[in-house]
């Protein structure tokens, strides 16, 4: 009987230390999350298991190694919120695989992605026509994202209210406040240029957290929260 206290009371214990640890860690779908955070998050239900299963481990060694296997996650994430490059490192970036209908080989064997495996994600998302594609690409976390070329995707209100040019992808402009050069390109835009979409917008770049731009020029800009309640007392209340 006592051994079953033990085992009812260690349990307790660890579940609320997992509930804990949870919160610590923020929330994210199982779809979300990246190879690190899924194995991380395998790591600390499995420690937690034994520990409260083994009257033979020592507790308090347990828990230090969950404390450990929780603080690294969570130190990591909060560089990454901070550093792209270093996100990129961790997280790893999108890997395009079809670009205009076209399947770049090269880029598929490198992420290790087998063409029946990109058949049967396209099918997934209702796709089954590979020239239909105009854009695809493998995100960190394993999902796969589609966009149909514009004759292909769905007719919208907007469609029929005015023609537009075929769209394209957005290209990122700014991320975490730093312009991404090698996207320059691809806008046809150099840095002043860049900056001065953004500074017509009445902003300065420090100030953007995130900006995009399409093929018709026009731009979608999301601004830091920290400038936002400075300039909107109210901001909070939204």
């Amino acid at each position: 009987m006592p051994d079953i206290f033990g085992t009812i009371i260690r349990s307790i214990l660890l579940i609320i230390g997992l509930f804990v640890i949870t919160k610590l860690l923020g929330k994210k779908q199982l779809s979300s999350l990246s190879f690190f955070e899924y194995i991380v998050g395998i790591t600390v239900g499995d420690i937690a298991g034994t520990l409260s299963m083994d009257p033979d481990l020592s507790l308090r060694d347990g828990i230090a190694s969950l404390i450990i296997w929780s603080f690294v996650p969570f130190a990591i994430s909060l560089i990454s919120l901070r550093s792209r490059a270093f996100r990129r490192v961790v997280e790893g970036k999108s890997t395009t695989f079809i670009e205009h209908g076209n399947i770049i080989e090269k880029n598929m064997r490198n992420e290790k992605y087998s063409l029946d495996e990109l058949l049967e994600q396209l099918r997934k998302k209702s796709v089954f026509k590979v020239a239909d594609v105009e854009f695809a690409s493998l995100d960190s976390n394993g999902e796969l994202s589609v966009l149909l070329k514009k004759e292909k995707q769905p007719l919208k209100y907007e469609d029929i209210s005015h023609m537009t040019e075929d769209d394209n992808v957005p290209v990122t402009l700014i991320m975490d406040g730093e312009i991404i050069k090698e996207n320059l390109e691809k806008a046809k835009l150099d840095k002043k240029q860049a900056v001065k979409l953004i500074k017509d917008k009445g902003y300065e770049q420090d100030n953007v957290f995130y900006a995009e731009i399409d093929t018709n020029g026009d731009i979608n800009i999301d601004l830091y929260d920290e400038y936002l309640r400075s300039h909107f007392p109210d901001f909070d209340q939204i």
